[in-house]
């Protein structure tokens, strides 16, 4: 049986997002299939011109899903058919988003649908090595407590499993559609971007 101590050590690093995350979508609802999917194909390539139009990268505009479907209606009514087109856009301008939802509700109106928006960091590699170093010093620190108390010193590591939590740690959900929002009044901050590891280590008594 190995001996030793186990030990969980977590290091937490903050910054400032430097990403905003945009999570829309457009619809329709007609009497068939083919008038609600023409109809938001048609909204949803206005939506991307008009974000191209603002400075949006091409690359940065990207589908999260398409649906169609018929509508419950009561019995005897006619029947009818939603479609929908579910777009994420990254834009590195974070103060920018109310020009970025004038522009989308006048290229698609009330056909628009505001999903949530995330602040992120786009690179989190230099986060996460600053995490590990902090999660490993506490856990070593740890160890080394519990070792002399239990009247032993602290040997080598023989076994280290990692657990990591960086996801976007302000985010909105905004659902409904566009006329429910005003763009001038939104006012968003991105607060704080935390990205936190926890290390289990396990040392082997010297």
């Amino acid at each position: 049986m190995e001996t030793g101590v186990t030990v969980v050590g977590s290091g937490q690093v903050s910054t400032t997002p430097d990403v905003l995350r945009v999570s829309l979508s457009v619809e329709h609802v007609a009497a068939d299939v083919a008038a609600a999917v023409a109809q938001v194909a048609e909204r949803t390539d206005a939506v991307i011109a008009a974000l191209r139009g603002q400075g949006v990268d091409a690359s940065d505009i990207g589908t999260t899903t398409v649906n169609v479907y018929q509508e419950y209606r009561e019995p005897g009514t006619a029947a009818a058919y939603r479609g929908s087109h579910q777009l994420t856009v990254v834009t590195r301008d974070l103060t920018g988003f109310g020009t970025l939802l004038n522009a989308t509700v006048g290229a698609a109106g009330n056909n628009l649908n505001l999903q949530s928006l995330q602040f992120d960091v786009q690179d989190k590699s230099a986060l996460l090595t600053q995490a590990r170093e902090l999660a490993f010093r506490q856990a070593e620190q740890k160890g080394a407590e519990l070792a002399a108390l239990a009247g032993y010193s602290l040997g080598s590591v023989t076994a280290i499993s990692e657990t990591d939590n960086h996801a976007p740690i302000r985010a909105m959900a905004l659902g409904g559609s566009a006329k429910a929002f005003d763009a001038a009044s939104i006012n968003i901050t991105p607060g704080d971007h935390s990205v936190e590891i926890s290390l289990e280590v396990h040392f082997s008594w010297a």
